[in-house]
């Protein structure tokens, strides 16, 4: 089976996750706590195999209904998620310039992100709309706290990795839904080739931790990511006009 099958055809792993079930969303998501996962794992989960890791909880399907209320600002906020994952691209081969096979895998990203920042901005151009300011990306946000402070460089370079992994996932995930629900129609076919491309990246940034890294370690901690990310949009509201 293809990694797009397995990301976005097969149920997820929890029951409880269903998308149409509620979850509890405590009315302030500062109380995600970053050290709280991996001590839970560490006491009470047995790691299954890597094959078996995709996104933990699935967004709502509802969500697409408050996107295209402003088309406008979901595509500026997506607009900008392309180009702050060339940024990531470009910031990983800074800091790591001796992986030569990290260079060379990641520096023709940096191209396509750019060019589906282009894209969006031409989506938006067609729809004689402004491209807006950018806003704090909470999601983001909380995803970094999960980096590891005070590590060897190796364990930072898997975090990141991973992290920038995670995020092409559930972009993949989000693109999907956009490519199949937003009444649009012109917008469906260009999501369905972006949710391909972002599955495409989301398998070369785990493979790359899996290059430089110990990969029992990478499993492990793949598992505490997808974790981690499920709390974080568990007491996230979700929100018509981000991406993520």
């Amino acid at each position: 089976m293809s990694f797009l099958g397995v990301m976005i055809g097969l149920p997820y792993l929890h029951s409880s996750c269903h998308p149409h079930k509620k979850s509890k969303r405590p009315t302030n998501p500062k109380h995600i706590n970053p050290n709280h996962t991996t001590k839970q794992l560490s006491l009470n989960h047995k790691i299954p195999p890597m094959t078996a890791f995709r996104l933990q909880l699935p967004t709502d399907p509802r969500w697409v209904n408050l996107a295209e209320k402003s088309i406008e600002d979901i595509l500026t906020d997506h607009a900008y998620c392309e180009q702050k994952a060339a940024s990531t691209c470009i910031s990983l081969i800074q800091q790591y310039s001796e992986y030569t096979q990290l260079v060379e895998e990641l520096a023709p990203i940096v191209t396509e992100e750019w060019g589906h920042f282009r894209m969006v901005l031409s989506e938006l151009k067609k729809r004689n709309l402004p491209f807006g300011k950018q806003r704090k990306d909470e999601y983001v946000g909380y995803l970094q706290q999960f980096i590891r402070k005070g590590t060897n460089r190796t364990e930072q370079l898997m975090d990141k990795l991973l992290m920038a992994g995670l995020i092409e996932a559930r972009s993949c995930e989000r693109f999907r839904l956009l490519s199949e629900h937003i009444s649009d129609e012109n917008l469906r076919p260009f999501y369905r080739r972006l949710m391909e491309a972002e599955a495409a990246h989301y398998t070369l940034f785990l493979e790359l931790a899996r290059t430089y890294c110990d990969k029992e370690q990478v499993r492990q901690r793949w598992f505490e990511w997808l974790e981690y990310e499920k709390e974080i949009l568990e007491k996230l509201t979700p929100r018509g006009d981000r991406m993520h």
